[in-house]
Order: structure tokens, then sequence, then C-alpha cells
């Protein structure tokens, strides 16, 4: 590429510069075009963007453009690249100046705007009031604040003022719900995913976004079970508890959802909560919905919002009850969503100041209920010339048999 220049930008300077592990590379190239590319063995791939995979690694390597907003939302916008195009046009267009850090092929770090200052000053920081044409940005800046909030991040002043000001003028409107709903389980994905729901929230977004969340804010509970008291504040320690417990974005989505249904309660009723479950499972639903979630999500969030206080009682519970329990579940097709339910009531259950350590031992109750159940099969019943309902009566009786039995056995932990 002897009339090209290829720069290393991105989040692969600014993690290295962070000494963070770097996980994948990528590439501006400067005063290339697209035949030139494919002319060195390169790939191109994409229509709307003139990115080439390399011959060899095949990291992404994207000629350096600038980017003009046509009209609102994400879509809204028109692409030039050309070999006149700087590297400093192209970085000037990233949403947040730790963003727009580049490297060149001695190493050298190149920084136009400010970048590697923000880093140590540990500021979200937007590069210039282009940041206000796309409203993805606002949650991009939000999953880069539960990203890095262990480094002490935090979102600059005249960011948030300008995310508040999008909000206002009703840019985030325009956001289309996939992108949304890919931002969000990203999110769910990083290291304090709380952080992500404050940003929104703070800014505007969430009561836009995520209306079913955001009033739960201000929302009381009975301060014997919920020292944190406020609903709000609860749900966001049950995310953090959730990421403790599981890295998988199913089992935090349900964590954050599984209370929704405490923002409808009635004022009267406060800081009770009857019935919460079930408009919860409503709620989840309407959630899912309107951002067209995964049926893998919506099933697990469900299940987390109609049983999680089933599972916090399970001592409480009749042998029936727990195997009515695993069969909504479904957990005898299914015992991985079962797992993935238990972590989330764990993480609900320690989501409570003071409370974050505590042992759960009802989720080894549920699991030893699940195993003596499951071992109870419906073969040799049929081998015995029962059939059809019998069948079902029978294996239903044996089974509860099998969790009494269960229930009846010494446990190493003293219930709550």
């Amino acid at each position: 590429m002897a009339a090209m220049e290829v720069y290393l930008v991105g989040g692969a300077v600014r993690d290295k510069l962070l000494g963070r592990p770097v996980k994948e590379r990528d590439w501006v190239v400067v005063g290339a075009t697209p035949e030139a590319m494919r002319a060195q063995g390169f790939t191109q791939v994409g229509k709307d963007f003139p990115v080439f995979l390399h011959p060899e690694t095949h990291e992404e390597y994207a000629l350096a453009r600038t980017e003009r907003n046509t009209a609102p939302g994400y879509h809204g916008f028109e692409v030039h690249a050309s070999p006149d195009v700087t590297l400093a046009d192209d970085l000037q267009r990233r949403d947040l100046t730790i963003n727009a850090l580049a490297e060149d092929a001695q190493g050298q770090l190149i920084d136009y705007y400010g970048g590697r200052q923000d880093l140590e000053d540990r500021l979200l920081r937007h590069i210039s009031p282009a940041f206000a044409e796309d409203p993805v940005r606002i949650l991009r800046v939000a999953r880069f604040a539960a990203r890095l909030a262990a480094d002490g991040f935090r979102v600059a002043d005249e960011t948030r003022q300008l995310m508040r000001d999008m909000v206002a003028s009703g840019e985030v409107d325009a956001l289309v719900p996939e992108r949304v709903w890919q931002e969000l389980v990203r999110a769910l994905g990083e290291a304090t995913p709380s952080r992500f729901i404050e940003v929104l929230r703070d800014c505007g977004a969430l009561a836009v976004l995520f209306p079913e969340i955001n009033r739960l804010f201000g929302i009381p509970q009975p301060e014997r079970y919920h020292p944190e008291i406020d609903t709000g504040v609860h749900t966001l320690m049950v995310l953090d508890q959730a990421a403790r417990l599981s890295e998988e974005p199913l089992v935090r989505f349900a964590a954050l959802t599984h209370d929704l249904g405490k923002g409808l309660t009635p004022r009267e009723q406060w800081p009770g909560h009857r019935g919460h479950e079930a408009r919860s499972a409503e709620l989840v639903d309407a959630l899912c919905d309107r951002y067209k979630a995964p049926n893998d999500f919506r099933a697990l969030a469900r299940l987390a919002a109609r049983y999680h206080m089933r599972c916090h009682k399970a001592f409480e519970l009749r042998p029936a009850t727990l195997l009515e329990t695993l069969e909504a579940t479904d957990a005898f097709r299914r015992p991985e969503r079962l797992e993935r339910l238990l972590l989330a009531c764990e993480a609900d259950y320690r989501g409570r100041e003071g409370l974050e350590d505590r042992p759960y031992p009802q989720a080894e109750l549920m699991r030893r209920a699940y195993e003596a159940a499951a071992a109870v099969e419906a073969r040799p019943l049929a081998e015995q010339g029962l059939n059809g309902q019998a069948i079902r009566e029978a294996l239903t009786r044996q089974r509860i048999e099998a969790i009494k039995a269960v229930r009846a056995e010494p446990s190493d932990e003293e219930h709550p």
C-alpha cells in the first residue's frame, strides 16, 4: 500500500491505553479507492460502507469516510468516502473522544480531539455537535458507561446536557426497535449493566424507551424486606447481582424486568405489591413485543416475573406446588431454563441493601426437587399397562412423593 496510509483506530487503541485486553482491531485506510483495495486482495463486505476484509487476517479495513445526517433516526445518513478524506475527517464522525484515537504504522498515537486526556480524566465526552445527529449514540454512551464504570468513568457534563436536549427534541423517538434491543443486549453484557439504566434515566431516555423500568423509581417497598425501599434502586441492585452470578444477557434481562408490575401497584396498596407477579409478566410481554425480543428472552423473563416469589418461598411450598412450579418452567424438557430462572431469583434475593452476600438455599432445594422428580419416568408406568391420563396421574403422584422425600432430607443450610 505505497500510496495508502493505514491506521489502527477506535477501541483497540483505547483499550490498549487503558491496559485492557484488545479483543479486535479495526483499521482505517486513507488515500485509497475500492478498486485499489480489491486489487490488493481485499474482499469488500456490505453495500452501505466501504469496508474490506484483509486477505490474511480477515480484520476489517474501512476507507476513510465522512457522514452527513439527511433525515431523523439511525438510517438518515449520507456516506462519503474518497481518497481526499483525511484521518482527522474520519475520526471526527465518531461518537466519543476516547473512541477517536488512532495509531500509525510506527505505533505513534494520533489524538486530534483530546481522547487521551479524557481517558486520564475518566470522561465520556462527545467530539462535536454532530453527535446529536444520531440518537443511537445516547445508547452507546450509556453502554460505555456500563463497561467502564469500574474504572471510574462518568459522562461529561456537556455531553449529559446534549443528550438531554436530544431527548427533549424527540430524537430518541426515531430509534428503530431492533437497534434499541441490540444496544440493550450489549449493555446487559457489560461489567456494570446498572450504569446503562442510570445514564438513560439521567438524560430522560429511559422514560421514552423503557417506561416500565423508569416508573419503578420512587415506588416504595416494605422496609422489612427491602432496606433500600425504592423499587428502582432494588431493580438496579438485582441487575448487578445477576451480573455477578451469570454472564448471560438472558439471565440479566430477566433480573432487570422481574418486578415491572410494582410500577402499576395502586398507591393505596403501598408499600405492599399484591399481585405484582402477574402484572410484571404482562409488562414483560409488552416490552418484548415493542422491541421484537427473541422468544428465549421473553420466556425466561416471564417466568422470573411470575415465579420469583414462589422460588423465594420454596421451603414453605407443598410438594405438589413445587412440582407445579417445575412443570411451569418446562424444567423436564429444558433443565437449563430452570437453572437460569434460579440464577435470576438468586439475584433478586441478593439485590437488597445489606443482603448482597446472603446464601440462597432455596435454589438448591429447587434443584434437588427437580432431580428427584426427573428421576421418575413414564416408561415403567406404561410397562405396567397404564396409558394416557392414567400415566399422567401416576407420574404426578410419584413425582410428588419423590419431592416429599427430598423435603424430608436434612439440609446443610438452614433455610430463611
